[in-house]
């Protein structure tokens, strides 16, 4: 079933067009990155998404249903992280996440019994303390406990670990790994190590285009290129091991770098069978040997250049 979908959405600020004939989808059971540089229009895609601005052409639904701008029905059915939560800083989390709770009409012992369970999913069931002192990354992590707070049918982060450590990253990841087990997701970054770990669907915004989309394992398929890399012990074992691979007939490229190459071939089963037994017969003390797959931003430059 379809959480979310969008249909030729376009918008305008002035005479600037900043979203042109977008279109996607993201469905049950789903994670969905939309990925792009800053400025590439995912800010302003999030926002009417929302209903917090006006589309100048196209459809927007949520569960079904149309949203309007101004009018934040569909939002029942959305929990919105932001690039910067904002809290009432006086308050203890849990004092946040029971405000929280009324303001969305649940009952007391429900707000309870939530709180709970959404704190120990951010691991902050244990502090006490005033908002007022959290870090960046517990702001984060309180902010998808407040996202989740009415159990949405669809978790909307904009960019939740731009301005995160490598720690704070990984701990933001792994809560929406979790999340994503219960309700779909539609995150939005340009950090490309994240979605790689996190998003099964893709869809890369460009000066307010999608210029791809689709599942993430089959648009990195799609762009895969026959290459193997051999990383040696030996540095001076390097330039003679280069050129009796570049005789090959058919290698194609072999590029040379600190103490490794990478061998560009077309059959990586019968071909690197046959690059493995020159390794042997050069008796060259091989440290790894391994097919390389295309990168998330390996993809990314090349749809964007």
């Amino acid at each position: 079933m379809e959480i979310l979908k969008l249909e030729h959405v376009k918008k305008n600020f002035g005479e600037l067009p900043v979203i042109q004939d977008l279109s996607f989808s993201v469905s049950e059971s789903s994670v969905f990155g939309l990925i792009g540089k800053n400025g590439a229009g995912k800010t302003t895609t999030m926002k009417m998404l929302l209903g917090f601005l006006k589309t100048d052409a196209g459809e927007i639904k949520v569960c079904g249903e149309n949203v309007a701008y101004g009018d934040t029905r569909t939002n029942r059915h959305v929990g919105y992280l932001p690039d910067v939560p904002e809290f009432y800083s006086y308050m203890t989390p849990v004092e946040y996440l029971r405000l929280c709770g009324e303001i969305s009409g649940q009952s007391p012992r429900p707000i309870r019994k939530k709180t709970e369970e959404l704190l120990a999913l951010v691991g902050l069931e244990n502090s006490n303390r005033k908002i007022s002192g959290y870090s960046r990354g517990m702001k984060q992590r309180l902010g998808i406990a407040q996202a989740l707070m009415n159990e949405p049918r669809l978790l909307i982060c904009d960019e939740p670990t731009s301005a995160l450590d490598p720690v704070g990253r990984k701990e933001i990841l792994d809560i929406l790994s979790v999340a994503g087990k219960q309700t779909a997701i539609l995150i939005s970054t340009h950090i490309l190590a994240d979605v790689e770990r996190l998003c099964d669907h893709i869809g890369i915004l460009d000066e307010g285009k999608l210029v791809l989309q689709g599942k993430l394992s089959d648009i990195k398929n799609s762009y895969r290129h026959s290459s193997v890399r051999i990383t040696l012990a030996d540095q001076d074992s390097i330039t003679v091991l280069a050129g009796k691979l570049t005789d090959l007939p058919f290698v194609s490229a072999v590029e040379a770098k600190d103490n490794s190459l990478t061998v560009r071939i077309a059959d990586i089963a019968a071909e690197g069978r046959i690059i493995q037994e020159l390794l042997l017969k050069e008796q060259v003390f091989v440290l790894k040997y391994e097919v390389l797959e295309p990168s998330l931003e390996d993809v990314f430059l090349e749809v964007i250049q």
